[in-house]
């Protein structure tokens, strides 16, 4: 390995977007556990329990779903209410199937040297190149406890 060699990225983003694809081409229910104190995490206060919080990320129950190698974004309805969903991906404490627990956990993000984006102001669109999603119908999360 020479001197000149440049870090590599982390390797969170693309291992949890692999597990979501295999959690889900299996047929199960993708749930994510985050750590809902770490700065940037935006999910409704009411959810989160001793300072975590359980999502169920399916595609049946979120909309505009991103796994982003910064940020993962959706909207969700809680309590019957639609609110757009933004964590960091060092927030991630694991990604598990539902019904057999099958999945990965992840360590806590230990370099404090590497911060997350800014999060976009609430009105301004998410970086998905523009292109509007069709709307699907309302979708739902259940907290677990």
């Amino acid at each position: 390995m020479s001197e000149t060699t440049q870090p590599m990225t982390s390797n969170r983003p693309y291992l949890l977007r692999a597990i979501y694809d295999w959690i889900s081409d299996n047929g199960l229910t993708p749930y994510m556990l985050i750590d809902a104190t770490a700065e940037g995490v935006r999910v409704p206060p009411q959810v989160v329990k001793n300072g975590q919080v359980v999502l169920n990320i399916a595609m049946r129950a979120v909309a505009n779903l991103e796994l982003g190698n910064d940020w993962i974004g959706f909207s969700a309805r809680f309590s019957g209410v639609s609110h757009v969903v933004r964590i960091p991906v060092g927030a991630v404490l694991a990604l598990y199937a539902q019904e057999n627990g099958q999945g990965m956990m992840f360590p806590a993000e230990e370099e404090g040297g590497d911060t997350p984006p800014p999060a976009p102001a609430p009105d301004e669109p998410s970086s998905g190149g523009g292109d509007d999603k069709p709307k699907r119908g309302a979708p739902h999360l259940r907290v677990i406890k």
